[in-house]
This record gives C-alpha cells, sequence and structure tokens, in this order.
C-alpha cells in the first residue's frame, strides 16, 4: 500500500518527499526535476510506540512503515501525452492514495508554471487531466460493454448503466469518488476499474514559514473549495520542514520547532494521514527483545493480523491473547494487566482494533 505525492511543478512536492523519507530526491527549480518516481519507505510517528518502549524497555523498537511515492510534476495536457504524461499518469495509477500538493505561498524566486499563486486553478489543472485520463479508460470499457449489452445481457446492461454514470459525472468536472453509483454498482463494476480520481485524497498547502501554525488565506481557499469531497486539508511550510529535517540534533529539532509554534514537525501529521488515508492501522507486539507496531488494513481479523508477522501464524492460529493498548498504560506492565484480569482471549472473528497489544497462539 502506497501514496503518490502529486501537484504541478516546483509546488514543493520533492522537497517534500526529501524530508519525508530522507531518500534526497533531487530537487531544483525547474519542472520535471523527477523523472522516474522516487519511493521512500517512511516511519509513522508514534506515541503509543513510544509509551510501550518506556514500560518495557526492549532491545529493540521497531516502528510501522508507510510508503511514499515522488511522482514528476504534471502540466496542462498531460492526459494527452504533453511533458511527460503518460508516464506520470501510469505512476500514479499504481498507488492507493493521493497526497496532493499545493503552492500556497508567494515567491517571487521560484518559478510557477501557470505564471502566477493559484491554488484553486492548480488543482482544477490536476484534476482535469486525471477525470479525462478516467473518462478515458471508461469511454473503453463502455463501448466493449454497450455489445454485450445490446443481446439482452442483463448484467452488461446493468454496468453499462454505472458506466454511462461515471461518463456524465466525469465529463462535468466530478472525480469518480464524488460520483454516486450504489454500493452494489461501485463494488461490482467501479472499483475494479482502479480509476484514478476514485482514490481517496489529501490536499497539503505548502505555505511559508510565517504560515506554518495558522496558515493563511490561500489554505482557506483551499479548505471551501474542497468541503464537499469528504477530503483532509492540512498545511505546512515544506521549505522549514526540509530545515527542520536536516538538523541531526534532537535537542535543535525541539528548539525549532518551539520558535516556530509547533510541538512536533507537519511531516509527522502528514505521515499519519497517510497511514489513515490508505486505510492502515496499528497493532503491537510488546517483549523484553522487540517492541513492535504492526501494519494492517483496518477490519482485519486476528488470523489476518497474525498473518503479517508470518504466513505459519495465520494457516496454524489457536487464538489472540489481546490487551487494549490503554490498560496496558495504566497498569504499567503486562503481569499486572493480567493480573487485574483485563486480558482477553479472542478467536477467528475477531476484529483487530488499533492500538491492541497482542500475542498469538498457533500450532502448524
Amino acid at each position: 500500500m502506497k501514496a503518490g505525492i502529486v501537484g504541478l511543478p516546483n509546488v514543493g512536492k520533492s522537497t517534500l518527499f526529501n524530508c519525508l523519507s530522507n531518500a534526497k530526491a533531487q530537487s531544483a527549480n525547474f519542472p520535471f526535476c523527477t523523472i522516474e518516481p522516487n519511493i521512500g519507505v517512511v516511519n509513522v510517528p508514534d506515541r503509543r510506540l513510544e509509551k510501550l518502549e518506556a514500560l518495557v524497555n526492549p532491545q529493540q523498537v521497531i516502528p510501522a512503515t508507510v510508503e511514499i511515492v515522488d511522482i514528476a510534476g504534471l502540466v496542462k495536457g498531460a492526459s494527452k501525452g504533453e511533458g511527460l504524461g503518460n508516464q506520470f499518469l501510469g505512476n500514479i495509477r499504481e498507488t492507493d492514495a493521493i497526497l496532493h500538493v499545493l503552492r500556497c505561498f508567494d515567491n517571487d524566486n521560484v518559478v510557477h508554471v501557470d505564471g502566477s499563486v493559484d491554488p484553486i486553478r492548480d488543482k482544477e489543472t490536476i484534476d482535469m487531466e486525471l477525470q479525462l485520463k478516467d473518462l478515458e479508460s471508461v469511454e473503453k470499457k463502455l463501448d466493449k460493454v454497450k455489445r454485450a449489452a445490446k443481446t439482452g445481457n442483463k448484467d452488461a446492461q446493468k454496468e453499462a448503466e454505472v458506466l454511462n454514470t461515471l461518463k456524465m459525472g466525469l465529463e462535468s468536472g466530478q472525480s469518480v469518488r464524488a460520483i454516486a453509483v450504489g454500493d452494489e454498482g461501485y463494488v461490482e463494476f467501479v472499483k475494479p476499474l482502479q480509476l484514478i480520481t476514485d482514490k481517496p485524497v489529501m490536499y497539503i498547502c505548502n505555505v511559508d514559514e510565517a504560515a506554518a501554525t495558522t496558515g493563511n488565506a490561500y489554505v482557506k481557499q483551499v479548505q471551501e473549495a474542497v468541503k464537499d469531497e469528504n477530503a483532509e486539508v492540512i498545511f505546512l511550510a515544506v521549505g522549514t520542514e526540509a530545515d527542520i529535517a536536516e538538523l541531526e540534533d534532537y535537542e535543535e529539532r525541539q528548539l525549532f520547532l518551539e520558535d516556530l509554534g509547533l510541538s512536533e514537525p507537519g511531516s509527522a501529521k502528514l505521515i499519519r494521514g497517510a497511514y489513515k488515508l490508505l486505510r492502515l492501522e496499528t497493532y503491537f507486539t510488546a517483549g523484553e527483545k522487540e517492541v513492535r507496531a504492526w501494519t494492517i488494513k483496518k477490519g482485519a481479523t486476528a488470523p489476518q493480523a497474525a498473518g503479517v508477522i508470518h504466513t505459519d501464524f495465520e494457516k496454524g492460529f489457536i487464538r489472540a491473547e489481546v490487551i487494549i493498548y490503554e490498560d496496558y498504560v495504566n497498569y504499567g506492565s503486562e503481569a499486572k494487566v493480567k493480573e487485574a484480569g483485563k486480558i482477553r482471549v479472542e478467536g477467528k472473528e475477531y476484529v483487530v482494533q488499533d492500538g491492541d497489544v497482542m500475542h498469538f497462539r498457533f500450532n502448524v
């Protein structure tokens, strides 16, 4: 599961990627400085993991991770192959969620491809290119389905109806995620198409340092523009975040953040947001050798969660011993939780909750 960073050239995508992943993708003041997508595996900041570490004092701590892909800037006409359009659109298609970076700062020294700063126009440019690509996919599929529908095939007729709804929505400037086709139509006909504008999206407003804590007028414009999209909007000063990421000393980073009035880097909020956007959750294992955060899909059962550790755990699953994270912290140790009778035994049907501390019993 990975999230792709998209946006117009020169909005701060590669700089953001660098400070998230420390992968140091090339960052330059001209379009197309990122030709191949850069992939970074990013640790997910989680205060719960820090708390468990303090209580258990293990030999090592392993956080959850999320994959972030830096995709080169899209330009007007990308859906028709302008710039490096087809390649970039293909790279976006391979991601599971979109992190859409919008330039929300004024700086005459940083070139804007359209000559002026206007995040709403920029958003619409990207949206339109992605919608046009999806429209092309829908029309191709519709042509095939119509032929089957003409023979009286009921399933094909139903699919043609859903595809026509998509087609009309896309033609009117809607993204697929905003087009109502009903749950059944979505699962059966829309989801398998893996359309780009069906992917969940988060908008990241790149502001200057002065707006790092409060945002600015551009951010308010974006929030207003996307209020019906059910999408999160966050703002951060990407250039400043990059400066913070360069500091080796933890104390120095904390002082820098305090000077800005921030309790943590904005990038930490972004990473957690991307994790949530991908519908990922965390459970923990906690022992003297290792305290570890494990990543599962939301709604995973106990055997599926066990399978993340090793496939044998899932095949031979017997039961899971579960401690609620808050109980672990409140009682201070697994032994005390056990004394209080707060360890639950769960079977194959149990749906793992975010933050559960777990032990698995299995037999292969």
